[in-house]
């Protein structure tokens, strides 16, 4: 296994040597230092910035707004009757949240979907009416949160 290791080379062709620019005409990168003849991209700090056209109107400006965002809208994360099944006791926003059913911040709504067979107390901001029955013919009592 050693001599094999010893006889490792690097592929030819698979370095190559940094371009020394700006070392005179006898390097073949003097004078300009391979950046063409004057403008913008010649200079230091000479970049474009991003989305400018030459001073055309960029697409970004020439395209008109639209839609709206309401930054008052409640956001509720969706919590179905089945999910609520590995629970016991008291289900609230913080076991929800723990568990991962649920965004920290968002506000919960229950919905119907599956059933429950254990008797639990759910505590949430929202209920449909398909998930107050399905809570309540388990034996389970709900409290809504304001």
């Amino acid at each position: 296994m050693a001599g094999l290791l010893s006889q490792l080379r690097v592929l030819r062709g698979s370095t190559t040597r940094m371009k020394r620019v700006g070392r005179g005409p006898g390097s073949g990168h003097g004078k300009t230092s391979t950046r063409g003849h004057k403008g913008r991209k010649a200079r230091t700090g000479g970049t474009v910035a991003r989305g400018y056209e030459g001073g055309q109107m960029p697409l970004h400006r020439r395209l008109p707004k639209f839609g709206f965002t309401n930054v008052f809208r409640d956001i509720f994360s969706v919590v179905n009757l089945d999910q609520l099944a590995r629970f016991d006791g008291t289900v609230g926003p913080t076991e929800l949240y723990e568990a991962g059913l649920a965004k920290s911040g968002n506000l919960i709504k229950i919905l119907g979907r599956g059933k429950l067979t254990k008797k639990l107390v759910v505590k949430a901001h929202k209920f449909s009416e398909s998930a107050k029955s399905g809570i309540s013919s388990a034996g389970g009592s709900i409290e809504e949160i304001k």
